[in-house]
C-alpha cells in the first residue's frame, strides 16, 4: 500500500519565491516601450524585412497627403551611415500644442500609439496608416530621429534618442515651404539587420509610381551616388504593362477601369497574354494585399460573369464538351486591382487580405459594366480571348487526366518511389533531405558520399522541361517532373472552387536541395528547375523548403596545404597566402562539374550539414519573380538580351 503523506495548508503570500505569480509581476508599459518590447507586433519581424517596413511607415504618410491632393513629390534619401530621410512637400504635421495632452502635435504624433490625423474623415478621405502606430513606431525603433516641419512660414524642428524626445519643439528659421522632412538611424540594439537595400527600396518606389500617377518619387544612395525619379501618368495602365513586358500580348492595350461607387474608388487595368499562368495583384489604399480578399473576389465574379455571357451568346462555347471553371478566365491574365477605401477592414495585423464585404459587390458592378462595353466594342478582341478560355479549359481538363494517369500508375504499381531515387533510412520529414542531382554520374557519387540516414539522392537526366513554356498536362508527361512529384510526395489537386493548390500533407522531406555543376549548363539547369518549383510547387519556396548547394569552384594546393575556394576572391586570397612571393609551387584545381569530385570531397564541400554552404531559396517580391522567370525563360527574346546586357558584369561565364 502506498503511503500518501498530508501536505500542510500555506497561506497565499504575493512574496513566496520565484514561481509565484502576484500583482508585482504584471508589467504596465509606458509609451512607446511596448514597440521596443515586442517590435514584431508592430514590424513584422526585426530582420531585413522589418528593417525596410520602417522606410514604408514614413513614405506611408507621405501617400496619405498625396491621398489627400496636398503632396506631389517625396524623397527618399539613403545616407552614408544607413541613416534614411524622407522628405515631402505636403501640408507639414501640425506643431500647434495638443489641447488634451498640453504637448505639441508633432511630439504627440511621433511618441503616442495610435496618434494621428487618419482617425478623422474631414483630414484624410482615404489612408493607408489606419492604424495610427506607423511613424511612431519608426521612432521607438531608432537610436535617433530628427522631424522637420515647414509650416506656417517658419521651420519647426524636434529631434529624439529611442522614441523619447530630447527636447521641444524648436523653431530654427522662416520658410515659404510646406512639407515634412523624418530622418531617422534605426536601433542595432533591437534590429538584427541595419544595412538598406538598394534593390528592395527601388522596387516599392517603382511600384508606388504606378500605383498614384502623377506623384513623382526620387530615390537616392548616397553610399552608391545612385539617383532615380519615378513618375508615372499612366498608373496602372502602365503598370501591367511592365509586369507583362516579357510575355507575348493577346491585347493592343490594357482593359482599364476607373471609376467611384459609394465612396470606394475603383481602378483596375488588365491584360492577357499567351503565357500559361495568371498574376492578379490586389491594392487597397496602397497597401499591397497579398491574400486578396473581398476586391479580388469581385473582379473575378465580374470577369467570369461577363466572358461567359459573351461566350454563351457568340455560341463559342456550343462544341465545348468540358465545363468551364473560374479559373479558365484567368489564365494568361495580368491584372493590377486598386481600391480606395475610407474605412478598410483588414484581416490580420499585416494587412494582406480586405474583409469589407460591400466592395465585392461594389468591384464587380464597376468592372462588370466596362468589360461589357469592352466586348461589344471590341468583337475581335474578345473573341481572342474567349478562344484562350476554351483553350485553358480543355488543357486544364488534359491536365487532370494526366495527374489522374501519375497517381492511378503510382497505386497500380504499388504507390513505389522512382527507381532513381536513393532513399534516406529516417521516415521523419523533418529530418530527412533530398538532393536533385544533375545526372547519373554525379548521382552516383552523391549516393557513395552521404548520409544516408537523412539524406535521399534523385539523379536527373539532362535538362527538365521548361515549364514556362509549356501546357500543364505536358508537364506530367515529362518523365523527370513525375519522378520530383512522387519522391516528394506531393500533388496538384483541385479544391472547392476547382482552382488548382499544391497538397503537402504527406511532404517527404522538408529539405530540398538543387545540386548542379557549377558552369552555365548548371546554372541553366537550376534555373529550369526552379521555374518549375515557382510556377508548380510555390507553397515549397514560401515554406523555406528549397535550396540551393554551393560545391566550391576551386581547390588550391601547396605541398601538404589545401583549401576549398568559393568564390574568385577567396582564390586570389588563398594562392597569395599560400605562395607568398612564389606562386609558381601553387596548384589550382578548378571544379567544372560535381562528377570531378570523389565522394568524399563532395561530402565534406558540399553535402556534410556541419560543414556545407546552402543557398535558402525564398521570394522576397514575388510580383518580380514572375516577371523574371517570364523573361528568363518566355519566349520574348528582347527582354531577355537587355536583361543578360545590363547583369552581363555578374555572370561567371566558362570559356
Amino acid at each position: 500500500m502506498d503511503m500518501v503523506k498530508e501536505t500542510e495548508e500555506i497561506p497565499y503570500d504575493e512574496s513566496n519565491g520565484a514561481d509565484d505569480y502576484g500583482a508585482s509581476n504584471i508589467q504596465a508599459l509606458e509609451g512607446l516601450e511596448a514597440v521596443r518590447k515586442r517590435p514584431g507586433m508592430y514590424i513584422g519581424s526585426t530582420d531585413s524585412k522589418g528593417l525596410h517596413h520602417l522606410v514604408w511607415e514614413v513614405v506611408d504618410n507621405s501617400i496619405d497627403e498625396h491621398l489627400a491632393g496636398f503632396c506631389t513629390q517625396i524623397d527618399v534619401i539613403v545616407h552614408e551611415d544607413n541613416s534614411v530621410t524622407v522628405k515631402d512637400d505636403g501640408r507639414g504635421i501640425p506643431t500647434g500644442m495638443h489641447p488634451k495632452l498640453k504637448k505639441s502635435a508633432l511630439e504627440v504624433v511621433m511618441t503616442v500609439l495610435h496618434a494621428g490625423g487618419k482617425f478623422d474623415k474631414n483630414t484624410y478621405k482615404v489612408s493607408g496608416g489606419l492604424h495610427g502606430v506607423g511613424v511612431s513606431c519608426v521612432n521607438a525603433l531608432s537610436d535617433y530621429l530628427r522631424a522637420e516641419v515647414h509650416r506656417e512660414g517658419k521651420i519647426f524642428v524636434q529631434e529624439f534618442a529611442k522614441g523619447k524626445p530630447m527636447g521641444d519643439v524648436q523653431i530654427i528659421g522662416d520658410s515659404p515651404l510646406h512639407g515634412t522632412t523624418i530622418t531617422f538611424r534605426p536601433d542595432g540594439t533591437i534590429l538584427e539587420a541595419l544595412v538598406f537595400e538598394y534593390e528592395i527600396l527601388v522596387r516599392r518606389v517603382k511600384e508606388l509610381s504606378f500605383l498614384n500617377k502623377g506623384l513623382k518619387l526620387n530615390l537616392t544612395d548616397e553610399r552608391t551616388g545612385k539617383t532615380e525619379s519615378f513618375l508615372s501618368e499612366g498608373g496602372l495602365r502602365e503598370f501591367v504593362k511592365y509586369l507583362d513586358g516579357a510575355k507575348k500580348p493577346l491585347l493592343d492595350e490594357p482593359i482599364y477601369v476607373m471609376t467611384r461607387k459609394d465612396d470606394v474608388e475603383v481602378e483596375v487595368a488588365m491584360i492577357y497574354n499567351e503565357s500559361y499562368q495568371e498574376n492578379i495583384y490586389s491594392y487597397v489604399n496602397n497597401i499591397h494585399t497579398r491574400e486578396g480578399g473581398t476586391h479580388v473576389r469581385g473582379f473575378r465574379m465580374a470577369l467570369a460573369r461577363v466572358f461567359k455571357q459573351y461566350g454563351e451568346d457568340s455560341g463559342a462555347f456550343k462544341k465545348l464538351k468540358e465545363e468551364i471553371s473560374g479559373e479558365d478566365f484567368r489564365e494568361g491574365l495580368t491584372a493590377v486591382i486598386s481600391v480606395k477605401v475610407q474605412e478598410p477592414q483588414f484581416k490580420g495585423q499585416t494587412k494582406g487580405e480586405l474583409g469589407n464585404s460591400e466592395v465585392t459587390t461594389i468591384v464587380s458592378q464597376c468592372v462588370g459594366d466596362v468589360l461589357k462595353n469592352f466586348v461589344e466594342e471590341n468583337p475581335r478582341e474578345a473573341k481572342r480571348i474567349v478562344e484562350k478560355v476554351i483553350l485553358a479549359a480543355t488543357a486544364r481538363h488534359a491536365a487532370r487526366k494526366a495527374r489522374e494517369m501519375v497517381q492511378r500508375k503510382n497505386i497500380l504499381t504499388g504507390g513505389g518511389l522512382p527507381g532513381k531515387l536513393a532513399d534516406c533510412s529516417s521516415k521523419d520529414p523533418y529530418e530527412s533531405e533530398v538532393f536533385l542531382v544533375e545526372g547519373d554520374s554525379a548521382g552516383g557519387t552523391a549516393k557513395q558520399g552521404r548520409d544516408r540516414h537523412i539524406q535521399a539522392i534523385l539523379p536527373l537526366r539532362g535538362k527538365i522541361l521548361n515549364v514556362e513554356k509549356a501546357m500543364e498536362h505536358k508537364i506530367y508527361e515529362n518523365e523527370e517532373i513525375k519522378n520530383i512529384f512522387t519522391a516528394l510526395g506531393v500533388s496538384i489537386e483541385e479544391n472547392e472552387n476547382g482552382d488548382r493548390v499544391l497538397n503537402i500533407a504527406k511532404l517527404r522531406y522538408h529539405k530540398v536541395v538543387i545540386m548542379t555543376d557549377a558552369d552555365v549548363d548548371g546554372s541553366h539547369i537550376t534555373t529550369l528547375i526552379l521555374t518549375f518549383f515557382f510556377r508548380y510547387m510555390r507553397p515549397l519556396i514560401e515554406n523555406g523548403n528549397i535550396y540551393i548547394a554551393a560545391p566550391p569552384l576551386y581547390l588550391i594546393k601547396r605541398g601538404k596545404q589545401e583549401r576549398y575556394c568559393w568564390n574568385e576572391e577567396e582564390r586570389k586570397a588563398t594562392i597569395e597566402e599560400f605562395g607568398g612571393n612564389n606562386e609558381s609551387n601553387v596548384k589550382v584545381q578548378r571544379y567544372k562539374g560535381l562528377g570531378e569530385m570523389n565522394a568524399e570531397q563532395l561530402w565534406e564541400t558540399t553535402m556534410d550539414p556541419e560543414r556545407r554552404m546552402l543557398r535558402s531559396v525564398n521570394i522576397d517580391d514575388a510580383m518580380e519573380a514572375d516577371r523574371v522567370f517570364s523573361m528568363l525563360m518566355g519566349d520574348e527574346v528582347p527582354p531577355r538580351r537587355q536583361f543578360i546586357e545590363e547583369n552581363a558584369k555578374y555572370a561567371n561565364v566558362d570559356a
